[in-house]
């Protein structure tokens, strides 16, 4: 472990960090619980503007977070040993960045201190996505959206 004044995101790594410091780490996006489609052929992930049943569509907030296995199995289960092998990781997310050893967007809630600013970024999918309550399997390829990965956010508005 590093210096132990800096924040715990950047003093440990992932596999180091205990349950509430890794749960915090998630930002509130929910671009975690939308739908994806994979070509096999190339490996390139597609994101739907499809979310999971649970997701809250405004707060992006999971409606079944501590039952979630049992609601819903397909949900993933993220580990630091994951992180590097996810490809459809946002270049945003968190966990992607401290695995990276890359600073943390000024709108993320460990920074800013709440988690509005997930939203008023428009990194989140609040407001943008439909349940997938609505949506027939065989047609989310009529959702694929083509939003922006944010690599660097850029300044605090």
């Amino acid at each position: 472990m590093k210096n132990s004044l800096e924040p715990f995101w950047k003093a440990k790594t992932l596999d180091q960090m205990n349950k509430t410091e890794w749960e915090s780490l998630c930002d509130g996006c929910g671009r975690c619980c939308v739908e994806k489609l994979e070509n096999k052929k190339t490996g390139k992930v597609y994101f739907t503007n499809v979310s999971c049943r649970f997701l809250d569509p405004e707060k992006c907030i999971c409606k079944a977070y501590r039952h979630r296995r049992q609601k819903a199995p397909w949900c993933l289960h993220l580990t630091a040993e994951m992180v590097p092998k996810i490809r459809w990781l946002p270049k945003s997310c968190a966990y992607r960045l401290v695995y990276e050893k890359r600073n943390l967007a000024w709108w993320h809630p460990l920074i800013s201190g709440t988690r509005k600013t997930v939203h008023r970024s428009g990194i989140s999918v609040s407001g943008k996505v439909v349940s997938s309550q609505h949506v027939h399997p065989d047609d989310l390829v009529n959702y694929v959206v083509d939003w922006k990965i944010v690599e660097n956010p850029g300044e605090s508005p």
